[in-house]
């Protein structure tokens, strides 16, 4: 065969009888095809709830405190809030959760189930910085006490330790001294009585962050203004 045959064969537009073709075609079919079930098997993700802000106990869960994230199914998320389903109505945090934070189904439940109750106690200046609900506080109470007329406080004691801060109230100009900053923690029946014992017997009560009770990552919770 001479060069110009040669090149003329190679030059020849192939057709569908040509067995090089056909193979190169199926080739590229069975890359798609094993390709698409590749990247379909890699798609583990699964929907779940996520905190939308910082939310402290006791807080009702509602649709605009929630965000949808997708999260990779590795055997840890079984306990998570599924986002296939729609939020359930008047569930309550029973501990704090931070913004972006994965809503375990643990931690929620109906509000009965709560055993701890908000208390408001009034805040002395200065206000402890960075104190915020999901905080955690030592409550201190020096109890009043007169003595040859005179009136005075005994030595501090504490009656409430590591209370969770439910809220933060900053005080209202205009509205006299009943106004002033004030913080609601959360209790349960026994310091409640202590608090409120202090309370009407004009006890002074001192509100102090407990070691490590401050997260820097929760964001401020303070109403009122």
């Amino acid at each position: 065969m001479s060069d110009v045959q040669v090149r003329a064969n190679r030059l020849r537009r192939p057709s569908w009888h040509d067995p090089r073709l056909v193979v190169g075609v199926l080739v590229v079919l069975l890359s798609v095809v094993v390709g698409a079930r590749v990247m379909a098997g890699a798609d583990t993700t699964v929907p779940v709830y996520a905190a939308a802000g910082t939310f402290a106990s006791g807080h009702v869960l509602g649709e605009s405190d929630v965000r949808v994230v997708r999260v990779r199914l590795d055997g840890g998320t079984a306990g998570y809030l599924s986002a296939r389903r729609p939020l359930p109505q008047g569930l309550v945090l029973a501990r704090p959760v931070g913004a972006g934070e994965l809503l375990p189904e643990a931690a929620l439940g109906a509000p009965a189930s709560l055993t701890r109750r908000p208390v408001s106690v009034p805040l002395p200046p200065p206000v402890p910085v960075g104190l915020r609900a999901g905080a955690a506080v030592d409550l201190w109470s020096s109890a009043k006490q007169t003595s040859d007329g005179a009136t005075g406080y005994r030595p501090p004691e504490r009656i409430a330790a590591s209370a969770e801060v439910y809220a933060v109230t900053a005080a209202r100009p205009g509205l006299g001294a009943a106004s002033g900053d004030a913080v609601e923690v959360l209790l349960d029946d026994r310091q409640v009585r202590a608090v409120l014992d202090a309370l009407a017997n004009g006890a002074k009560i001192a509100v102090v962050p407990a070691p490590g009770g401050i997260p820097a990552a929760l964001g401020d919770q303070v109403v009122g203004g």
